[in-house]
């Protein structure tokens, strides 16, 4: 067994850890990050049969399927796997989820499926998200695509704007329902969070560009370098035929921080900063947007959740020596998922906890050199339901860094609201649906993902997407 940072990862007889959160395979941590390939161990067929076999069967409604939010039939895919029915279970998958191959991978499962399984009360909960990436890849694998049916054409166009989870997954559904679908992006290449904002090393971008050509095979059309709001607005897409508009922009504003020096070189915001490190510069970069960054040194990352875990991981292999997370709350209240977390402790990164940094100091040369933090400890809850962080007075102290990245949260972008008339919103920018099918104030119009709800998982943007989809052709076929 090896300590990291008192907590205690199990290494097998080929130097791979085993994550106590999810028990995967990884690639030793020497090797991995040195660079942004995937760092899990592909299951073999026989491993996967024996974990599926672990599975119990428990009677519906099984927690698992209760706790994974578009509702997969995890106990009869557990079965098809264990009698080596790999192909079958794949496509039980698809009847449920348009991307078991990704939500397999960057699903929190520990507070999903894995984290209901009943095997928990006595053992460790079957490997249910590790087995439906693996399914899906063997389906692909084999087949070398996945093919999507092709409604009869009904002579609809539907726009959808924003290529990510919520709008690649309402453009599966359409195409299907035989309507014509084209979808709007303000990016070069499409997939939204999945390319843009989730690390290779998690999501290979592979896995994403596969899906996208089995889209593109059924007959779904790309708008790159197009943003709503401002290149085109909502109006123009009705005034150019389109019967119906799906808006799955999503929230890609960072938070700021709103301190003395937040504007200084070296202190970048966790969205440009992922863009910038994990895509390919030459082909996907967005225009007028940098190279990959020299972080330093030393590099902070301020805030908790997904997004810190990612650039942790990011500035280990970009060669940062030291690499900390400051949070301003403590373990017990951080948001996110354990298995990131944990991922990036072993990977080298430090967690300084109840530290608010409060100001960006400039060295010489101009770009940032330190952070003044305060000391924080914990008041009452807030509306949240975690404790309120309160500064400690006269714990001032400084922390010395070469780039400091801003994970604090997203906002969404007002321009679709702004320019849309008669399309509610809230929240500064928030689209207002109906929750059942997604549909907004603005005839026509419909919305999911988190452009609707704020920051929230893949699988949820999917199930939004479905579910809009099903209200669009409704409205259609009237």
């Amino acid at each position: 067994m090896r300590e990291i940072s008192g907590d205690t990862l199990a290494i097998d007889r080929k130097g791979r850890a085993r994550i106590p959160t999810d028990g995967v395979d990884l690639r030793p941590v020497s090797e991995r990050i040195c660079d942004f390939n995937d760092v899990v161990v592909p299951m073999e067929p026989e491993q996967a049969m024996m974990e599926a076999a672990r599975c119990v069967q428990c009677p519906d409604p099984a927690p698992c399927v209760e706790a994974c939010p578009v509702h997969n039939d995890i106990p009869s895919a557990m079965w098809l796997i264990e009698q080596g029915r790999f192909l079958e279970a794949a496509a039980l998958y698809r009847k449920t989820s348009s991307m078991p191959e990704v939500c397999g991978r960057v699903c929190p499962q520990e507070q999903l499926c894995q984290g209901s399984c009943s095997h928990l009360k006595s053992n460790e909960a079957v490997l249910t998200g590790p087995l439906e990436s693996f399914v899906a890849d063997y389906e692909r694998k084999e087949l070398g695509k996945v093919s999507i049916s092709v409604g009869e054409s009904t002579g609809k166009r539907v726009a959808i704007v924003g290529a990510g989870p919520a709008g690649l997954t309402c453009a599966e559904q359409l195409i299907q329902s035989g309507h014509q679908v084209t979808i709007i992006d303000a990016k070069p290449a499409p997939g939204g969070l999945l390319i843009y904002g989730i690390p290779n090393f998690k999501l290979p971008k592979d896995v994403v560009y596969a899906r996208w050509h089995d889209l593109q095979d059924a007959g779904v059309k790309f708008e790159p370098n197009t943003f709503i709001g401002k290149d085109k607005t909502i109006d123009d897409l009705f005034n150019e035929g389109y019967h119906a508009v799906f808006v799955g922009v999503g929230v890609g504003i960072d938070a700021p921080m709103e301190v003395p020096g937040e504007d200084l070189p070296g202190v970048i915001g966790a969205t440009e900063f992922l863009i910038r490190t994990n895509v390919d510069q030459e082909n996907i970069l967005p225009e007028g947007m940098g190279g990959v960054p020299d972080v330093g040194k030393k590099v902070v990352v301020i805030g908790g959740g997904d997004t810190a875990s990612d650039c942790l991981r990011t500035s280990v292999r970009l060669g940062a020596e030291e690499v900390t997370c400051l949070y301003r709350r403590t373990l017990r209240e951080m948001p996110g998922g354990v298995h990131d977390r944990e991922l990036a402790r072993e990977e080298g990164a430090i967690y300084q906890f109840l530290t608010q940094p409060i100001r960006f100091i400039a060295g010489e040369d101009g770009r940032l050199t330190q952070v003044e933090c305060v000391k924080m400890e914990l008041g009452e809850p807030d509306d949240s339901g975690r404790r309120r962080p309160v500064p400690i007075e006269d714990s001032n102290f400084i922390v010395d860094a070469d780039t400091a990245i801003l994970a604090l949260g997203y906002w969404p972008d007002d321009a679709i609201g702004k320019t849309t008339p008669d399309l509610e919103t809230h929240k500064w920018g928030l689209i207002v649906v109906d929750p059942a099918t997604g549909k907004t104030s603005r005839e026509g119009v419909f919305a999911g993902g988190d452009g609707v709800t704020g920051p929230d998982l893949v699988v949820t943007a999917m199930k939004a997407g479905r579910k809009s989809a099903k209200a669009i052709d409704e409205y259609l076929m009237i």
